[in-house]
């Protein structure tokens, strides 16, 4: 699936939520879904960022994107369920939900990790990719088939030190998949992870300031994973985590 290659047309029809879309691999998925026909709505906390992405999609002359502007970190349930009920009454359904936002901490030992900062990284990485999950899943239910896309990382599956909240964060997104793909077995809709390896983005920058990125994959590169579990090709897998880049 790293070389899938999306016929025209995959997502026509579809409502696709993309959470973190103002950059990086968030921004390079929604005009790619938006590409194949899909109505996208830009998450992001930053509304001018948001805004650049949805110029560029109007200006391409795909379908109009959406906006909605919230910030992960402080965001409440109300407000997940706010979001939720927007897109109900102004869009009327929902086909997919592309978990991409995330927070990285600088990579510190345990000992020495900020609570606040651990707090920040659990809200964002993982409590607010649960609050706003189960608000949509009666969205969701309406779907004739329905994809959930979560965020993993390698440091997700085997702890490597100095990783600290991201690495727990990204464990419990690996548990969240299996639990609740295995609650859904059986419905239209179907929940996997992505690990997108290491990749072209301010996040990776941040892991590893020293890093020559030109050596790097790109999100460009890395997005037939995510066509091919957004779209109906995939409708028979469930519960999985896929790596983006072959080993």
């Amino acid at each position: 699936m790293q070389n899938y290659q999306a016929p025209e047309g995959l997502l026509v029809d579809k409502v696709i939520l993309v959470t973190g879309a103002s950059d990086g691999i968030g921004k390079e998925a929604a005009k790619s879904y938006a590409k194949l026909g899909a109505t996208v709505i830009l998450h992001g906390r930053d509304t001018n960022k948001l805004e650049k992405v949805y110029d560029e999609i109007v200006e391409a002359g795909l379908p109009q994107p959406a906006i909605i502007p919230l910030n992960l970190v402080n965001a409440s349930t109300e407000q997940f369920k706010s979001l939720a009920e927007t897109i109900q009454t102004e869009l009327g359904r929902l086909d997919g939900i592309l978990h991409n936002a995330g927070m990285l901490n600088e990579l510190t030992p345990i000992e020495f990790t900020n609570s606040e900062t651990w707090h920040q990284i659990m809200q964002v990485n993982i409590n607010a990719v649960y609050l706003l999950t189960q608000a949509c899943l009666p969205i969701l239910r309406e779907a004739p088939n329905a994809s959930i896309i979560m965020t993993s990382s390698g440091v997700g599956r085997k702890g490597r030190a100095y990783w600290g909240p991201y690495a727990v964060s990204k464990f419990a997104i690996e548990g969240f998949v299996q639990v609740l793909a295995d609650e859904l077995e059986g419905s239209t809709i179907r929940v996997n992870a992505i690990n997108p390896g290491a990749t072209r983005t301010q996040m990776r920058a941040k892991a590893y300031p020293a890093e020559d990125q030109k050596h790097l994959a790109t999100p460009e590169q890395i997005i037939p994973t995510y066509l091919y579990l957004m779209g109906d090709d995939s409708l028979e897998v469930n519960g999985q985590s896929i790596d983006a880049q072959q080993k």
